[in-house]
């Protein structure tokens, strides 16, 4: 069994599909199917059941799963310690972050590292906080950013300065000319929020608590999977949202938004990383820049 063939065989779990596996990693698809059938062939086993025109892990494939990505995490941990010795001159590091933090506050981060450490690969994937942390877990990020906390035993979290939350409408909504409102107030309008499972959702509803209020007293018209959906939906319509200022200032400059005057709290990023892995030098260099 080689490296090359756990790589193959992961590619080709997560897509489940040989072709685009074999797209991803620059091979041909024979090439691919082949290092597939020699690690059956080897051991006596099936990995994947042929349904049809596709294909899907057995049980033997999903427990092997969790190995092969477990070997490849370490290999990877052993390329990093290595590079370690180049004293920051090459590199790589996989950063997850939630969608406030990958598309608003990270950005400029990652830029003046970059400039300070050129031979660094940034690898950056944006999701929301809870797979952010899946992936830390799974090893196919180095470091996690969220904006809401996490409760993993694997996993340590470091606190650093956010952004705050804050009530947003459209220029045609009725509280778009009140100076403030009050808790009463909210469930009097209908509701356009992220999914459940996001840091921004999850801080609006603790909010909602210290107010005595739970997320059943207001109307949801809408869940939308990404803040520029949601600004997007309450611009073009008569709803409100609790959003990140990050996200509202450019609409609210643009006069396209109104901020509500309703006092939500600041609310602090987290940096995840898995106890257990190394830390590299690049690593290291990165948490002190965004720390």
């Amino acid at each position: 069994m080689t490296l090359e063939q756990l790589r193959i065989f992961v590619a080709v779990a997560e897509k489940q599909h040989v072709t685009r596996a074999a797209n991803e990693l620059n091979l041909t698809q024979s090439a691919t199917s082949a290092a597939i059938a020699a690690l059956e062939a080897r051991y006596g086993i099936k990995l994947f059941d042929r349904i049809g025109r596709g294909i899907a892990l057995t049980q033997t494939g999903k427990d092997f799963l969790i190995e092969a990505r477990a070997v490849l995490a370490r290999a990877a941990d052993a390329t990093q310690v290595l590079n370690d010795l180049a004293g920051l001159k090459r590199g790589s590091l996989a950063i997850a972050a939630s969608q406030t933090v990958g598309n608003y506050w990270l950005p400029p981060r990652i830029q003046t590292f970059h400039a300070a450490y050129p031979g660094i690969e940034l690898r950056l994937a944006i999701s929301n906080t809870e797979q952010v942390a899946r992936m830390v877990i799974q090893g196919s990020a180095d470091l996690g950013l969220v904006e809401g906390e996490v409760d993993e035993s694997l996993l340590s979290a470091k606190r650093i300065d956010g952004d705050s939350l804050i009530l947003a409408v459209g220029a045609r909504h009725p509280w778009a000319n009140r100076t403030k409102i009050s808790a009463k107030d909210l469930p009097t309008t209908s509701w356009i929020l992220r999914e459940r499972g996001s840091g921004t959702r999850s801080m609006f509803e603790a909010a909602l608590r210290q107010n005595g209020l739970k997320l059943s007293d207001l109307h949801v018209a809408l869940e939308l999977p990404s803040n520029e959906a949601v600004r997007s939906a309450v611009e073009a319509g008569d709803g409100a949202t609790a959003v990140s200022d990050l996200v509202a200032a450019p609409s609210i400059a643009a006069k396209t938004l109104h901020r509500v005057k309703f006092d939500l709290p600041r609310r602090s990023f987290y940096i995840l990383r898995h106890k257990e892995r190394h830390v590299s030098r690049a690593e290291d260099a990165l948490l002190k820049a965004l720390r």
